[in-house]
């Protein structure tokens, strides 16, 4: 008879055959040195983590979003040598303000909650994490497939492990990837944790906290956006 295993709730976003949890080996990630407010371009440094042809842009929320540009008509979504389109990853913690970012913009992403909710109808269902995730990268794929240009996933995607398998979709159809990361304090997202109908225990949030890695151009993006709180210390 097989012992069943006594290990804590599969809390990773990661699915397919290297499996749901963490490998114990995996290298640990560059830290990058984003940039502050001031462009780079203006103060003659160059960011530790910009090598190579990556872009870093940064945010302070509330401010009020760019407006959207007009997505590429068919007859210009592949010009010869670009890529077909964009997959956009979200990353950060719960509360760090992802859905709202996409929300202000008027954008739908590719979301693990909508997800639970269309499959569950339960927002909260948390047993069924790589049903979830191998499913909403089924949605992605489709979307590449039928050479929608924008792209936009919307989960907490805090490890390198867990952004390469998007990674990796979105290039073997011929898509760049972009990282919008949103850089909050854990205490930020902890507070507004506490005032949301649907929250994340604090013990978790802690959890997910350590697990957090900030993207970096060596995973495969060709932009990273920063997302910060505004006059956050």
């Amino acid at each position: 008879m097989r012992r069943r295993s006594k290990r804590g709730p599969n809390l990773s976003e990661a699915t397919g055959k290297i499996g749901q949890e963490i490998p114990s080996d995996q290298p640990a990630p560059l830290v990058p040195q984003y940039p502050d407010e001031t462009p780079a371009k203006q103060t003659g440094a160059k960011p530790a983590a910009a090598a190579g042809s990556g872009r870093i842009e940064v945010e302070t929320q509330p401010d009020m979003p760019p407006i959207p540009t007009r997505p590429p008509s068919p007859s210009e979504r592949t010009p010869k040598g670009a890529p077909k389109g964009t997959v956009v990853l979200a990353i950060g913690l719960p509360g760090s303000g992802k859905t709202t970012w996409f929300g202000r913009r008027g954008i739908t992403p590719l979301s693990s909650d909508l997800l639970r909710n269309i499959l569950f109808d339960d927002v909260e269902e948390q047993r069924y994490q790589g049903l979830v995730f191998s499913t909403l990268r089924s949605l992605l794929r489709a979307r590449l497939i039928a050479r929608m240009p924008m792209n936009y996933v919307d989960a907490t995607n805090l490890s390198v492990h867990e952004r390469r398998q998007w990674i990796k979709m979105a290039k073997s159809f011929g898509y760049e990837v972009q990282a919008v990361f949103f850089d909050v304090p854990l205490e930020v997202c902890l507070d507004r944790n506490r005032q949301r109908d649907r929250s994340v225990s604090e013990e978790i949030m802690r959890k997910m906290a350590e697990r957090l890695k900030p993207p970096v151009f060596e995973e495969g993006f060709e932009k990273i956006t920063v997302v910060r709180v505004k006059n956050a210390n």
